[in-house]
């Protein structure tokens, strides 16, 4: 078990259905961010593979110039995805409810995840879903900052700093055997964190792990 009952906890316990049920068209992270991780996707993903963002949203930050087989897309909030023009096909899924995803074994290339990972209550079953749906060889980036719905983040995020949380990141790949052994990027800001969540000065920081499916 890679959290306690007590560390999956979430201030409000309210239906996640209902919270993400008004659509939010808006990035929750800066354009330095964004331009991080779309670089980031520009070298790690390949051309014409079949991608999985999983907990997307309106936009997936994908390179303009990159085209892909296909874009299969996940969300909590119908229009968010309907405007997403990257995305082939979407589904909606409260994957605290309901971690199974309706995917197939080993159909996916990659795994996006983007500033989602903190809400996740039981990471460890959804992160042997997405080691199940990746081929071979595929991989799965996570990516986040230190922003994020205080309320709706599990007690284990609010309550860690940016390192722990990069650790609790990597130890959620490290949970499922067959993942290799997880890469840190990261970007921090120049800025004291209470500025950064002020949305003042120094750029949100910028971390990912990365970790593929060696088997």
């Amino acid at each position: 078990m890679v959290l306690k009952p007590i560390q999956r906890t979430k201030l409000d316990d309210t239906s996640d259905s209902d919270f993400y049920s008004v659509p939010r068209f808006v990035t929750h992270v800066d354009e330095g961010f964004i331009d991080q991780l779309t670089n980031l996707y520009r070298q790690r993903l390949q051309p014409n593979t079949r991608i999985f963002d999983m907990m997307s949203s309106w936009v997936s930050h994908l390179p303009e110039e990159m085209k892909f087989a296909h874009v299969e897309g996940h969300g909590m909030n119908g229009d968010e995805l309907a405007k997403n023009r990257r995305l082939d096909h979407y589904f909606l899924q409260n994957l605290n409810e309901t971690p199974k995803l309706p995917l197939p074994d080993q159909d996916f290339d990659a795994v996006l995840n983007c500033v989602s990972v903190q809400y996740l209550q039981y990471p460890d079953a959804v992160f042997s879903e997405i080691y199940r749906i990746l081929k071979p060889g595929g991989i799965a980036i996570i990516s986040f900052s230190n922003r994020m719905f205080y309320q709706k983040a599990i007690q284990a995020w609010r309550d860690g700093s940016e390192a722990s949380r990069v650790e609790l990141v990597k130890s959620y790949f490290q949970s499922v055997p067959g993942f290799s052994q997880p890469e840190v990027v990261a970007h921090q800001s120049s800025a004291p964190s209470f500025l950064q969540m002020l949305g003042m000065g120094g750029g949100d920081p910028f971390y990912a792990v990365i970790a593929s499916r060696q088997s």
